[in-house]
C-alpha cells in the first residue's frame, strides 16, 4: 500500500494542486492531510473546497481550530483573512475534523503530537531554531498510543524529517505543502525555514512489516502564490518566504 501525506497547506491552493497532481501521476489513491489547511495569505476558500471535492481524509490543525472558534479581534493576520474568506459551513467543517486518524493499520496521524495540536513532536526550540528533541522527550510526547503505533505522522513544525524511535514507531513529518517558512514571536520565539520554496509531501510504502518513505519536494508556481499574498497586503515577509523558502533576514 502507498499512502501520500500532506500537511500545513496554509491556504496555498497552487501548492496543493501540484501535490495532488503528482500523487495522481504516481497512481496513489490513498491520501491523508494532517491539518492547518486554510489559514494563510492566499486562497483559504479554494483550498478547503479542493480537499472537500477530492474527499481527502483530514485532521484539524491548530489554525483550523482557531479560525473556527475565534472571531473579531481574537483573530489576526492569516487567521483573520481565512475566517473572512470561509463560509460558516466551511469553518464548521474544519472544526468537525478529528484530531487523530488511522489512515492505515498501525499508522497514527496527528497534527502536532497525539495529545496536542500546538506542540511539535520531533523538535524543540534551541537558540531560536527548531532542532531535534532528545529521544526521551519524543517518547513522552508520543505517549502510549504513539509508542504502540508502527508509524506516526505529524506536521505543525513545517520541517521535513524522519526519526526511528528505538522500540517504537517511525515518526514522519513531510514538511509544509504550502508555507516553507515562518516566524513565531510568542515564547519560545523561533523561526523555521525550509531553504527552498518547493511544495513538500511524503509517500509511505507499507509492505508487510517493512516501511519505506519518500520525502518529496515539488516545483509549482510559487510566484503566483507570492503575488497573491502581495495583492492581499500581507507585507514583505509572506511573499518572500513563499518565493524563496527563507525569511527576509536570512536572505
Amino acid at each position: 500500500m502507498k499512502l501520500a501525506v500532506i500537511t500545513d497547506i496554509h491556504g496555498n491552493v497552487a501548492a496543493l494542486r501540484a501535490a495532488l497532481a503528482d500523487i495522481a501521476a504516481r497512481g496513489i489513491d490513498n491520501v491523508v492531510c494532517l491539518g492547518d489547511i486554510a489559514s494563510g495569505a492566499a486562497w483559504p476558500r479554494e483550498t478547503v473546497e479542493l480537499l472537500q471535492d477530492r474527499g481527502v481524509p483530514s485532521i484539524r490543525g491548530n489554525h483550523d481550530r482557531w479560525i473556527s472558534e475565534r472571531e473579531g479581534d481574537a483573530l489576526t493576520g492569516q487567521d483573520r483573512h481565512a475566517h473572512a474568506e470561509l463560509s460558516a459551513a466551511q469553518r464548521d467543517w474544519l472544526m468537525a475534523l478529528p484530531p487523530l486518524l488511522e489512515p492505515a493499520p498501525g499508522v497514527l496521524a496527528c497534527h502536532g503530537t497525539p495529545h496536542s495540536d500546538v506542540q511539535n513532536l520531533i523538535e524543540e526550540v534551541v537558540e531560536g531554531r527548531l532542532r531535534e528533541a532528545p529521544m526521551a522527550v519524543l517518547r513522552e510526547r508520543l505517549g502510549e498510543a504513539g509508542m504502540a503505533a508502527r508509524v506516526v505522522l505529524c506536521g505543525h513544525s513545517h520541517r521535513a524529517a524522519m526519526v526511528q524511535v528505538p522500540g517504537g514507531p517511525l515518526v514522519v513529518n513531510p514538511g509544509s505543502c504550502g508555507l516553507p517558512g515562518f516566524r513565531i514571536s510568542r515564547e519560545p520565539a523561533h523561526r523555521q525555514e525550509a531553504g527552498t520554496p518547493h511544495a513538500r509531501y511524503a509517500v509511505l510504502h507499507l509492505d508487510g512489516e517493512a516501511v519505506g518513505v519518500e520525502l518529496l519536494a515539488l516545483r509549482y508556481d510559487w510566484d503566483a502564490a507570492a503575488r497573491r499574498a502581495e495583492e492581499l497586503g500581507f507585507g514583505a515577509a509572506w511573499p518572500h518566504v513563499i518565493r524563496t523558502g527563507l525569511l527576509p533576514e536570512s536572505a
